[in-house]
């Protein structure tokens, strides 16, 4: 199997040390964003699927593209770079399960089931092969479809995502959800508090899920996908290792290492870029 790198500015593909920053702060500011929709207002719909309503938006034109929201977040935080793919893409961004205006009445949350809702949700579409993106649960999500229906994913951009908790984030979760994690969920929570406790208490359950997030390196060789892996070299949940491993794992898969990258580092400075590399690997002209 060929083994396909992308090559950017300040890419680095070895091992760097990560640092624990002292709260989620950075977590938060990178994922959150109250930046306006510029490519006109996209329609949201609500599919009925698996029990629950899924909220989903569609906005641009082309081949679709799927993006898929961090956990405590929505369809909303992609924002700061709808403009720039829905030139390319007819983006479908949906709010997963129990997420913004997302129902879940069985008020648990696993990420195979996420994808499950997700796949039900490109069913009724009509959509049998798609592209992806995915932010961490996002991508999580993701790993779960691509090993799940291998032919259904051409190409997916995961982003700090892993294939399993490690223990410091288990460490996380077994606190008490700090405010400004709580501020972030507020800003997608249709539902107002109550719906911020729900998804508190079901991060903090992750703590004692181990069937859920366990992927090994020979099921991720059964992903069919191309696959770029685009991680933070400070990344306070998931270690440098993870990624690693799963680009060693996977086997058409690029690692891009973001250096001084925390969770989620496509914000802020690093938007135009990770706009340029994403928009060069969906589209295949990465790796010719």
């Amino acid at each position: 199997m060929v083994m396909f790198e992308v090559i950017v500015r300040n890419a680095v593909f070895l091992k760097q040390p990560v640092h624990r920053l002292s709260s989620l702060c950075f977590l938060l500011l990178t994922t959150c964003s109250s930046f306006a929709w510029t490519q006109g207002e996209p329609s949201r719909k609500v599919a009925h699927v698996n029990g629950m309503d899924m909220s989903y938006q569609v906005v641009g034109v082309g081949e679709p593209l799927l993006l898929l929201h961090g956990f405590g977040g929505c369809g909303d935080n992609w924002q700061p770079m709808i403009e720039v793919f829905a030139r390319r893409y007819q983006l479908i961004i949906p709010d997963l399960r129990g997420h913004g205006s997302s129902t879940n009445p069985t008020k648990t949350f696993t990420h195979r089931q996420a994808a499950n809702d997700v796949i039900a949700l490109l069913d009724q579409l009509g959509l049998q092969r798609v592209r992806a993106m995915g932010i961490s649960t996002g991508g999580m999500t993701l790993l779960h479809m691509a090993t799940q229906q291998p032919q259904r994913i051409d190409a997916m951009v995961l982003i700090s995502a892993a294939a399993y908790f490690p223990e410091q984030v288990r460490a996380i979760m077994t606190q008490q959800t700090p405010p400004e994690f709580r501020a972030f969920m507020r800003a997608c929570a249709k539902r107002g508090e109550e719906q911020v406790r729900e998804l508190s208490e079901e991060f903090t359950s992750f703590k004692d899920s181990y069937d859920d997030m366990n992927f090994t390196p020979p099921y991720l060789g059964t992903i069919k996908a191309r696959t770029l892996i685009v991680h933070g070299d400070r990344d306070v949940l998931f270690p440098l290792s993870i990624p690693v491993e799963m680009y060693h794992a996977i086997p058409a898969s690029a690692l891009w290492i973001i250096p001084e990258g925390g969770h989620v580092p496509i914000l802020g400075p690093w938007l135009p870029e990770f706009e340029t590399v994403a928009l060069r690997f969906l589209d295949g002209s990465a790796t010719q």
